[in-house]
C-alpha cells in the first residue's frame, strides 16, 4: 500500500473536527443562539473539549451509547459533537414516549450513560428505574432529579484537553430509533462516514454557506431538525438559531429577528405555521429555503406555503432515518410545474424503482423506492434479520411506493403497506387525502383501507373539521365523488378531534387501521350504502 495513502481511521471523520477547523479560521464567527445567548466557533469548540474531557473522566469509553433525553438547546448540540470528540455513540431519545417505551431504547440499545433534564425527570426517572450500572447524568443543577443523577457540569474537567478520537468511517456516529408506526422502534446505525457524506452532499444541493441562518424549530431528535438543519449548517460554517421546542408563532417571529434563511418544518408543523394571524404582514423576505420531510403534504398546503413564502426555495423532499435525511429535493426553478414531486436524487445517492421482484421498472410505472450510496446507514442494531430484509441486491428497500417521470422527478405514492386494493385496482391513500383536504372545512385527513367482503377492501377516511366548521358524511362523500372515481371515494367517513400520531408527528395509520377493524368488520358499500363503482378487468 502507498505510503501518501492515510489510514481509515483518524480524526477526519470525526465531525467534532470540522468545529476545530471553523474555530481555528475564524473564532469569533456565531454559531448557536438560544435563549438570547449567543455562542461563536471558539465558545462551542471549547465548550466541547471540555465536556469530552468529562465524560471521559465519568468512565465513559468509545463505543458505549450515550441516550440523551432532552428538549433543544445549545447544550444539546455541544453533547453531541462532545460524544463524538470521545468516539462514543450519541442516542437522541423522543421526549413524547413512554417511559416504558423510553426503557425499551435503553435497554435494547445497551446504553452506558443517560442524559436528561429537569422538565423531563418525570419521564426520566421511571424510565431508567432498576438499571444500576446505567450513569445518570443531567443537564440541569437541581435536587429535583433525584438520588443517583450527576450534574454533566460537575463532569467538566478544567485541565488538559483529550486528543480527538480515531474513529473508522463505519464506525457508528449515532443511533436513532424509528418511529415504529409499524412494529417495535429499530436502531439505526449512523456511521461517520454517513454523517460526513450527509453534510457534504447537502451542503452542495442546497447551497449552504456561512452567511445562511438556520433555524431549528423542530425536535432535535429528528433528522429533520437535527440533519437537514443544525449538523449541515455547522459544517458549512453558518449559524444556527435554536428554539427549546415549536411555537408556530415564535418561528415567525424568530425568522424576523435573527434574519432566518433556511429552515426544516414537518408537513403537521408546517400546517400551524400558515395559519399564524397576520402572517401575510410579517417580514419574512430572508427565508431563501424552506425544506419539507416526514410525511407527504398535501398539495393544497403546499400551495398555500408558496403564498406565504413567495421569494423562498421551497424544496420538498425525501429521505428517511435510515439515510440520515433528505435524499431527494424538489428544484426552486420546478416548484409550480413539478408541484407534487419530491424532487431528484441529491449528489452520491442513486434511486431506482422495483417491482414486487427485485427488478427495475420502465419510467412512470410505480413500484418500491430503493436507494443505495454512502449516506445509507449501515444496517439496524442488533437486528440482523430486519437488516438483511432491508437489504436485498445491494439497495436499500424502503417500503415506499412511487414513480419517476420523464424528467427523473420522484414522485412518493403510499407506503408499500397503506396501498389500498379494492377489487384488484391500487387506491392511493395520499390521493385520497388530497381531495379531502381540498375540502375548506377539512383540517386534517387520513385513509386506510377497510376490508369489504365483495371487494376485499374499500377506502375509510378519517377527518377532523376546521375550527368552527360543520361537516357531515354525505358532504364529504359528494365533494369526493366529483373529484375522484366512485372505487376511490370512502365508503366509512368517521369524525375525530384529532388523528392519532406518533412522537415524531407522523400520523399512525396502523391505530386507525384497528379502529376500524373495531368498528365493525367488513364494509357493505358507501355511507349512503349504495355501492357506486365500477368492475375492473
Amino acid at each position: 500500500m502507498p505510503t501518501n495513502i492515510p489510514s481509515s481511521t483518524g480524526h477526519g471523520w470525526n465531525p467534532a473536527s470540522l468545529l476545530e477547523h471553523h474555530a481555528d479560521r475564524f473564532p469569533d464567527r456565531r454559531c448557536l443562539a438560544f435563549d438570547g445567548r449567543p455562542r461563536t466557533y471558539a465558545e462551542l469548540c471549547e465548550g466541547v473539549r471540555s465536556l469530552a474531557a468529562g465524560l471521559l473522566r465519568g468512565g465513559l469509553r468509545a463505543g458505549d451509547v450515550v441516550g440523551v433525553l432532552a428538549f433543544n438547546s445549545d447544550a444539546f448540540i455541544e453533547l453531541m459533537y462532545a460524544v463524538s470528540y470521545v468516539g462514543a455513540i450519541f442516542m437522541p431519545i423522543n421526549y413524547r414516549l413512554a417511559p416504558e417505551e423510553v426503557r425499551y431504547l435503553l435497554e435494547h440499545s445497551g446504553a452506558r450513560a443517560f442524559v436528561s433534564e429537569d422538565e423531563l425527570m418525570r419521564l426520566a426517572v421511571p424510565a431508567c428505574g432498576g438499571m444500576p450500572d446505567l450513569r445518570r447524568l443531567s443537564l440541569d443543577d437541581s435536587l429535583d432529579r433525584g438520588e443517583g443523577w450527576t450534574h454533566l457540569e460537575e463532569l467538566r474537567d478544567g485541565g488538559e484537553r483529550p486528543s480527538m478520537a480515531s474513529v473508522g468511517p463505519d464506525d457508528v456516529q449515532r443511533l436513532m430509533y424509528t418511529s415504529g408506526t409499524t412494529s417495535r422502534p429499530k436502531g439505526v446505525m449512523i456511521s461517520y462516514a454517513n454523517v460526513a457524506w450527509k453534510n457534504a452532499c447537502h451542503t452542495v444541493e442546497l447551497a449552504m454557506t456561512p452567511d445562511d441562518i438556520g433555524l431549528v424549530a423542530g425536535p432535535l431528535y429528528h433528522v429533520g431538525a437535527l440533519d437537514l438543519t443544525a449538523t449541515t449548517l455547522l459544517h458549512a460554517g453558518g449559524a444556527v438559531v435554536v428554539q427549546r421546542s415549536f411555537d408556530p408563532a415564535a418561528v415567525v417571529s424568530a425568522i424576523e429577528r435573527e434574519r432566518v434563511t433556511n429552515v426544516w418544518l414537518a408537513p403537521a408543523m408546517v400546517s400551524q405555521l400558515v395559519r399564524v394571524p397576520g402572517i401575510e404582514d410579517r417580514d419574512l423576505s430572508s427565508v431563501r429555503l424552506i425544506i419539507d420531510g416526514g410525511e407527504k403534504m398535501p398539495l393544497p398546503l403546499i400551495k398555500r406555503v408558496l403564498e406565504v413564502f413567495p421569494s423562498a426555495w421551497f424544496a420538498d423532499a425525501y429521505g428517511l432515518t435510515e439515510t440520515v435525511g433528505g435524499d431527494t429535493f424538489l428544484d426552486k426553478g420546478r416548484c409550480l410545474e413539478k408541484l407534487g414531486s419530491v424532487g431528484k436524487p441529491c449528489p452520491y445517492i442513486e434511486l431506482q424503482i422495483w417491482d414486487e421482484n427485485d427488478n427495475a421498472i420502465p419510467v412512470g410505472a410505480e413500484g418500491e423506492i430503493v436507494l443505495r450510496g454512502p449516506k445509507v446507514f449501515q444496517g439496524y442494531w442488533r437486528d440482523d434479520v430486519a437488516t438483511m430484509d432491508a437489504f436485498r441486491g445491494g439497495w436499500f428497500h424502503t417500503g415506499d411506493i412511487g414513480r419517476l417521470d420523464d424528467d427523473g422527478f420522484l414522485f412518493v405514492v403510499d407506503r408499500k403497506k397503506d396501498v389500498i386494493v379494492s377489487g384488484g385496482e391500487n387506491i392511493a391513500s395520499p390521493e385520497v387525502e388530497r381531495v379531502l383536504y381540498e375540502h375548506p372545512s377539512v383540517l386534517e385527513a387520513a385513509v386506510v383501507a377497510k376490508p369489504d367482503e365483495k371487494w376485499g377492501e374499500v377506502p375509510a377516511a378519517f377527518v377532523v373539521a376546521a375550527e368552527g366548521a360543520s361537516l357531515d358524511q354525505m358532504d364529504l362523500v359528494k365533494h369526493c365523488r366529483d373529484r375522484l372515481a366512485s372505487f376511490k371515494c370512502p365508503k366509512h367517513v368517521e369524525f375525530l378531534d384529532a388523528l392519532p400520531r406518533n412522537p415524531s408527528g407522523k400520523v399512525l395509520k396502523r391505530e386507525l387501521r384497528e379502529r376500524v377493524l373495531r368498528a365493525g368488520g367488513l364494509a357493505g358499500g358507501g355511507p349512503d350504502g349504495v355501492e357506486d363503482r365500477p368492475m375492473t378487468s
